[in-house]
């Protein structure tokens, strides 16, 4: 239940009143109308725009129409006022009864209360992570994957079918590297001093990969050359790098339903269909481009390439995807990968990118709207810079992996649950301060606590009036009588609790997760104000000593928080906690 779409319902019937009525025009448009909560609460509990976007289609003044709907609205038992502010904006206080059904309606639908039908029947594949199977995921990785993560979960709960994806890198020249590397540590592990070159990796967490290709070939490359090994220590190399991968991501409850390997589009004819697929669209020819202010990238050649003309949709210069001795650009399996993606049939897609990725935005948006004809949109968010604090200092680099923090450091310092909400706290284009001291702190500055404390004190209370014989079902705590709830901090914590369906929606459809934690850390605000007041006025506290009646309808309100905090807790990936230690 959607509270702010069953207001919406009313405002739309007190519109059609007045159209019977022939007060206003019966061919409005009334998908502008909006229900939202008011910038200042002061204001009223719900506000709408109806009057303001009529009034000019209607050709009537706002605050003629604004004044002609209150008693409509007014003449509804939710509505306990509706006054007209400003140039035509309405306000509404809704009855206490509204807020007093709120934790019923939550505790009857359980965890279903808050998802959406919005998604329904619409598919959409997110692609996240994506990093070169090269190395073990570090910190700017794992911003990505979290964030990814949540939002697939997100859309998930508003409906929509989900597929998570990863896109293997493993078709550039950066395995060839990574296989060299696994060379030298098979070298060593033959007992053989190496020197690792600048450009080669040299991180610790290869030298159980050459290890392990030594188990498996013994001397055989020994004294082979490149010709003879490469390609077989390449695959096993990548291979290696992979099961890491996919044990990093499991260490922090992430499950990919496909990993897609960009080598899988060579030599396929892949690339060449999704290439020929814009040639017949009149999309490629052979040009030179105008040599770029600034740094030089590194496709770009003084002489005749093959262009896409990406500015057909929007990107400011034409891309090539062949270079003029015709090998493919780095563009062409990109174009190709989402060619595959189109073909799949997808509503949309959505791909999350490191901040270092913010150009290739413009291209791959007019490539697939180029491939799809402009019916499959495409969603890029860029996750921006995490940096690690400790001790107030930075973090230093791992010496594992040779020149990053990785994600294991990071999910070993604090946990995974820690880990995945703290990666939420900041929109995802917004730089991140992880400080390993703060994510962990007991204290209301640390929404990860406290947002967890608030469920395990919750928790608490469900097991002491267990404890004492009081039925704390949801079936019994459903049925409470809730019509003593009056105070304004018992009616707060309910207001917020109607907020959830629509945040989700919000949210899912700004592809947003980290309103979610937002809303978490609102929500408990609200939880502990009450539990504090409690302190002052006994009359509010969750247990009330021999009134077991009055005791129900007190924890009713407070398991209801319980239940949506578990959902957008889910949402993010983070497990409940039941109690504080």
């Amino acid at each position: 239940m959607n509270l702010f779409s069953e207001i919406g319902t009313l405002v739309t019937q007190a519109i059609a009143a007045l159209q019977s009525e022939g007060a206003l025009p019966e061919d409005l448009n009334l998908a502008p109308v909006t229900v939202e909560p008011p910038r200042d609460p002061a204001h009223g509990d719900m506000a709408t725009n109806a009057a303001m976007v009529l009034a000019k289609p209607a050709g009537k003044k706002p605050r003629d129409i604004a004044e002609a709907l209150v008693p409509h609205l007014t003449a509804d038992p939710k509505i306990a006022e509706a006054s007209v502010a400003g140039p035509g904006f309405i306000n509404m206080r809704l009855a206490d009864s509204v807020w007093q059904a709120m934790p019923r309606t939550v505790l009857s639908s359980g965890e279903r209360f808050g998802r959406s039908g919005m998604g329904a029947g619409q598919s959409v594949n997110v692609e996240y992570v994506s990093a070169n199977p090269t190395g073990p995921l570090h910190v700017g990785h794992t911003r990505g994957a979290v964030f990814g993560d949540a939002l697939a979960a997100l859309l998930d709960y508003a409906g929509y079918s989900v597929t998570r994806e990863y896109y293997i890198n493993d078709g550039g020249a950066q395995v060839d590297v990574l296989a060299r590397s696994v060379y030298l540590r098979y070298l060593e592990a033959h007992g053989h001093e190496v020197e690792f070159a600048d450009g080669t990796y040299p991180g610790d967490y290869l030298i159980e990969v050459g290890q392990a290709l030594r188990d498996k070939v013994g001397d055989a490359y020994v004294d082979a050359g490149e010709e003879v090994w490469l390609d077989d220590v390449r695959e096993f190399a990548t291979d290696a790098m992979l099961n890491l991968i996919r044990e990093d991501l499991k260490r922090l409850g992430i499950e990919m339903d496909v990993f897609y390997s960009e080598k899988s589009l060579y030599g396929t004819g892949r690339i060449e269909a999704a290439i020929e697929d814009l040639r017949d669209k009149g999309l490629i020819y052979k040009g030179v481009l105008e040599p770029p202010k600034g740094k030089t990238p590194e496709d770009w050649e003084p002489r005749e390439q093959t262009l896409f003309k990406s500015t057909e949709y929007g990107d400011d210069v034409d891309r090539p995807i062949m270079k003029s001795d015709g090998a493919w650009t780095y563009f062409a399996p990109d174009i190709a990968y989402h060619y595959d993606k189109v073909s799949r049939g997808f509503d949309q897609l959505i791909d999350v990118f490191g901040a270092d990725h913010g150009g290739y935005v413009k291209r791959m948006k007019a490539a697939v709207a180029a491939l799809s004809d402009e019916k499959t949109p495409l969603d890029i968010k860029l996750t921006q810079l995490v940096k690690l604090f400790k001790n107030g200092e930075p973090f230093k680099m791992s010496k594992r992996a040779g020149t990053f923090v990785t994600m294991r450091d990071v999910i070993d310092e604090v946990g995974p649950d820690v880990t995945r909400f703290v990666m939420l706290t900041r929109k995802n284009d917004a730089p991140l301060d992880f400080d390993f001291d703060k994510v962990l702190e007991q204290s209301k500055d640390n929404p990860v606590f406290y947002v967890q404390y608030a469920h395990a004190r919750i928790s608490s209370v469900l097991r002491k009036a267990d404890a004492a014989g009081i039925d704390v079902s949801d079936a019994a705590l459903a049925e409470a009588d809730l019509s003593g709830m009056t105070h304004p901090s018992e009616l707060a914590v309910a207001k917020k609790l109607a907020e959830w369906p629509r945040l989700v929606e919000i949210a899912a459809r700004g592809h947003e997760p980290h309103r979610v934690a937002f809303y978490l850390y609102e929500l408990a605000s609200e939880l502990h104000a009450l539990w504090n007041k409690g302190n002052d006025v006994p009359e509010l506290r969750f247990l009330q000593e021999g009134d077991p009646a009055t005791s129900q309808s007190k924890i009713a309100l407070a398991r209801s928080v319980a239940v949506v905090l578990a959902s957008g807790l889910g949402i993010l990936g983070v497990e409940p906690a039941e109690e504080m230690r």
